[in-house]
């Protein structure tokens, strides 16, 4: 039985900006997970989001076919992405809906969007969410950048000037059938710098503290009313000699239909992830090699 878990909370409109980085740097070294409120993103506009996504995930499988994931943008049915290459088994029970992002003219074209005549407000409420959550993932990052020394700019400069923005709604099934070993969303931590996971309030998430830990300990993930769950990327873990944590995270079945929306927001490919000089000493040199983030 996993014991519960209740992460660090972050306030985003503290005017206190040292200590709320203070409070960003606690948590990302003990968690790489916390919670996030006062975000500036409307519960309207959340609940909008969450009903699209519901309805785009009722349509028919054909349909939603149609739209298959192509340049990382679309569909993906259930059963087929198993993100922990350990585990035999043949695919999470999840189906998700790639949209990339809306800032790069180079390549919103890419975008694959539902039949208006299906789902008029899908899209202008998909476009609201991205860019209010781009604006809440900027913020955040100027906060991560104090509390790592750094300008308060500096990730606008180097990683947000082009950034690699994607959201990603997320359908659990409640009844899984034959299926009912699976994992919603098998073990596995997150590419990027940060995720911006939004929850309908269905239990499910855990995490791991102790990636290279055996047996792993899972800690369920509670619900915090208003709040977004942010976690730590792989690329960040790496820019911080894994003083920052880029946590296991899992979705578990609980026999109740699920929701989710996951914003990824990453450097973009040709951005040198290379470790900070704060996060490294002769004592404690740096663990990796510099990278560009396309290449990981």
């Amino acid at each position: 039985m996993a014991t519960k878990l209740r992460l660090p909370m972050v306030d985003l409109s503290s005017p206190d900006r040292l200590s709320t980085a203070n409070s960003i740097r606690q948590a990302c070294v003990d968690y790489g997970f916390f919670y996030l409120v006062n975000h500036g993103v409307d519960d309207q506009l959340l609940s909008s989001a969450f009903q699209q996504s519901a309805k785009f995930f009722t349509l028919p499988l054909n349909y939603k076919l149609s739209l298959s994931r192509k340049e990382y943008r679309g569909y993906t049915p259930l059963y087929s992405e198993n993100l922990d290459p350990s585990s035999q088994s043949k695919g999470d029970a999840k189906e998700s809906y790639y949209i990339g992002n809306l800032e790069d003219s180079s390549s919103v074209n890419l975008n694959q969007w539902p039949s208006q005549e299906l789902l008029p407000d899908w899209r202008p409420t998909m476009e609201s969410l991205i860019w209010k959550l781009l604006e809440a993932g900027k913020k955040l990052m100027s906060l991560i950048a104090l509390s790592l020394n750094l300008d308060d700019d500096f990730f606008e400069k180097t990683a947000l000037n082009k950034p690699a923005a994607f959201l990603r709604l997320l359908h659990y099934p409640g009844e899984l059938g034959s299926y009912e070993e699976l994992c919603g969303a098998s073990a596995h931590s997150d590419y990027g710098m940060i995720t911006l996971l939004v929850t309908d309030g269905v239990p499910g998430l855990q995490i791991c503290k102790e990636k290279f830990k055996q047996p792993r300990v899972w800690e369920d993930v509670s619900h915090v009313e208003g709040a977004f769950i942010v976690n730590i990327g792989d690329l960040m873990e790496r820019w911080t000699n894994c003083i920052y944590r880029s946590t296991l995270h899992r979705v578990i079945p609980t026999g109740k239909e699920r929701y989710s929306m996951a914003f990824f927001l990453d450097p973009p490919s040709d951005c040198v992830v290379e470790c900070f000089e704060s996060c490294c000493s002769e004592s404690s040199p740096p663990r990796f090699p510099p990278i560009r983030s396309g290449d990981y």
